[in-house]
């Protein structure tokens, strides 16, 4: 049996929203385009949903077909649906973000339809197509809210770390200077970090202990979630 539907159907996309960080800040990933709308214009990864196709299913396709990156915990952000939103006509986006250590991935490769794949620093993002800025801007804003309730660090930093990567991995995301000794405190007092008897050699004579997560205690907090005012 088929039906006709009486109402237009707005299109569906989905895009991507994928952070890195470096001792320089938090980074973003960014294609260009090589198909019009935006020709050469530079935006976050993601395209149509398929008919037969879940969300995730297509936000994961997109990233890996326009940057090369797989295998990412992926969080669906918000849905934006501004009527003119895009040029070719409605169409609503539902956003993913990740947080990831990119030196655990492939460098990003643009295919498809991006002409190239690139990661930006967060203070030299190029102007983006769409609303992709306005998607930016809600997944940094999510980002910083969640550093308050839920410890993040695990995705973002190496495996084997020094607490001051931490802590200015947590100064990059919330654009502010914290105080050493009471971050240390409060995020010593979580027994997520193992001490791993390690030493990181910053500069001659000057070295820093190592730590990594212990990844079951760390999950089950992140879960939780807890309030985490630093």
């Amino acid at each position: 049996m088929s039906f006709t539907y009486e109402y237009p159907r707005p299109a569906l996309t989905t895009d991507c929203v994928v952070f890195a960080w470096t001792p320089g800040g938090l980074e973003i990933l960014l294609v260009q385009r090589g198909i019009a709308p935006y020709e050469g214009s530079w935006a976050l990864p993601g395209g149509f949903v398929g008919m037969d196709e879940e969300l995730e299913a297509s936000a994961r396709r997109e990233l890996q077909e326009e940057t090369g990156l797989t295998d990412m915990y992926l969080e669906q952000l918000f849905t934006f649906g501004g009527i003119e939103r895009d040029p070719r006509g409605r169409v609503v986006t539902v956003a993913y973000y990740a947080l990831i250590d990119k030196g655990r991935f492939a460098p990003p490769k643009g295919d498809t339809d991006a002409r190239d794949a690139r990661w930006f620093s967060l203070d030299s993002v190029p102007e983006l197509a769409f609303d992709h800025a306005k998607i930016l801007e809600y997944a940094i804003e999510r980002l910083r809210a969640k550093v308050r309730y839920a410890p993040v660090g695990f995705e973002l930093l190496p495996e084997k770390f020094a607490l001051s990567e931490l802590q200015q991995l947590y100064e990059n995301v919330l654009g502010e200077e914290l105080d050493k000794r009471n971050f240390r405190k409060k995020l010593m007092g979580l027994d997520i970090l193992l001490d791993l008897n390690e030493r990181k050699q910053e500069a001659p004579f000057r070295s820093a202990k190592l730590y990594r997560f212990d990844e079951s205690k760390y999950r089950a907090l992140a879960e939780k979630g807890m309030n985490f005012r630093i």
